[in-house]
């Protein structure tokens, strides 16, 4: 179990290898404006705040979740219920405790729908810095990508968790292809930031 403060619980170290890269990357690129698909139990938005309060005044961040889980998820019966709890445990006490104001927001929704409605509320070109960790599934990997891209603006960045990550033959049950199809496809929109750990992907917008 990973703890930032003593009341925080996390469950898994799953972010724990995106440690590293953050602390290079965030710490320069100081974003301000933050987006993220998937959050969990508030591991990565919480070690956000950690690594971004003392260098920034103000902190906007947008979490996006089901709290349903993912296949994985399921198969492993893992309750979600207490998870979406822990996450909001986690958070309130990483932002009592942060060096600058932090400003929450959490959609609870599927990322499409929440993605979509960012776009609508006017949130285009909004966004410093976005992570994509939600579904595992291509399709959905996919429109997050794109539709994060829209949200963020001109040189801000986009971060993709478990680029390499599988656990079913089938290559649209995993990340890999629809990360694959988007930089391809957006290719000269986007250029793909070097000398990160191949198990994520980060890109920075170039070109509207």
């Amino acid at each position: 179990m990973t703890q930032a403060f003593s009341d925080q619980e996390f469950t898994t170290d799953w972010f724990r290898t995106t440690q590293l890269t953050w602390d290079k990357l965030l710490t320069q690129f100081k974003p301000q404006r933050i987006l993220e698909v998937g959050s969990y139990e508030g591991a990565s938005a919480c070690y956000a705040i950690k690594l971004l309060s003392g260098l920034v005044d103000h902190l906007e961040i947008h979490c996006i979740d089901t709290w349903t889980g993912g296949i994985e998820h399921q198969v492993e019966g893992i309750d979600m219920a207490a998870i979406e709890e822990r996450f909001k445990r986690n958070m309130a006490i990483e932002i009592d405790n942060a060096a600058c104001s932090v400003d929450l927001h959490i959609h609870k929704s599927t990322s499409a729908i929440a993605l979509a409605k960012l776009i609508a509320d006017g949130k285009t070109s909004y966004f410093d810095f976005a992570y994509v960790d939600g579904s595992h599934q291509a399709t959905d990997v996919l429109t997050d990508a794109v539709l994060s891209f829209q949200l963020v603006r001109h040189l801000g960045v986009i971060g993709y968790d478990d680029y390499l990550w599988k656990i079913d033959p089938d290559p649209l049950q995993a990340p890999k292809i629809a990360i694959d199809a988007f930089t391809n496809v957006f290719s000269q929109k986007v250029a793909v930031i070097p000398n990160i750990p191949l198990y994520q992907l980060y890109v920075s917008k170039i070109e509207d």
